[in-house]
């Protein structure tokens, strides 16, 4: 099964949240979650829609976690299976493991307006860690990671512009950047408190561990 490729403001209407895929222009009064009559899921019949099974309420926490960070199913079970590894509480490893994808630190830099551009991004190799090119958006940044733009005049030049729209981003605390040279190095290993997307997810350990 490939990627979804149809109207992304639909799976927005479907979570009843913002995905930001489109950046800056999901602020504005063109999104459709800003208009009330867009304010239901998508489909001839949202309005007969009751409230959820117990299954559907912890597959829609699945789902939207999937859908904000962009990942397919196969992906997520092994995010899943190695969060499940590990001593500390399941459901923040997992959330925490998709934090450090790079494709997200991208995006959370401000050197791409979204997650699917900041993945855009790294597919065509403007992006270093440790001075090594690296085109796979799925890599994990860990501490003491370097990540740099890659040095030629067209990569330089699009992050750049994309650092002047945006202006002054809000840098997360496990992360330093320098705009000015391009270069941001990771400093700690993101928390389950930098994780901005409102969900539960010890329903997804449910879900998954049944």
């Amino acid at each position: 099964m490939g990627r979804y490729t149809g109207p992304v403001c639909r799976l927005c209407r479907r979570e009843g949240m913002k995905l930001m895929f489109k950046g800056a222009r999901c602020e504005t009064a063109k999104c459709p979650m800003e208009r009330q009559n867009r304010q239901f899921p998508p489909g001839q019949h949202n309005w007969r829609r009751g409230r959820g099974s117990e299954y559907g309420i912890r597959l829609r926490e699945k789902q939207k976690v999937k859908r904000y960070y962009g990942i397919f199913e196969s992906q997520f079970i092994k995010y899943f299976q190695e969060a499940e590894r590990g001593k500390s509480n399941t459901g923040a490893s997992l959330l925490i493991l998709m934090e450090r994808r790079l494709d997200n630190v991208i995006y959370k830099l401000g050197w791409a307006p979204s997650r699917p551009a900041a993945r855009a991004t790294v597919a065509h190799g403007h992006i270093c860690v440790n001075g090594r090119p690296v085109d796979r958006s799925s890599y994990l940044v860990r501490i003491g990671d370097k990540i740099t733009v890659k040095d030629n005049e067209r990569s330089k030049k699009l992050i750049k512009a994309r650092l002047d729209e945006l202006g002054d981003p809000h840098v997360q605390n496990w992360m330093r950047m320098e705009a000015a040279k391009l270069t941001a190095d990771i400093v700690a290993m993101p928390t389950r408190d930098d994780v901005m997307i409102p969900v539960e997810e010890q329903m997804i350990v449910e879900l998954l561990s049944q």
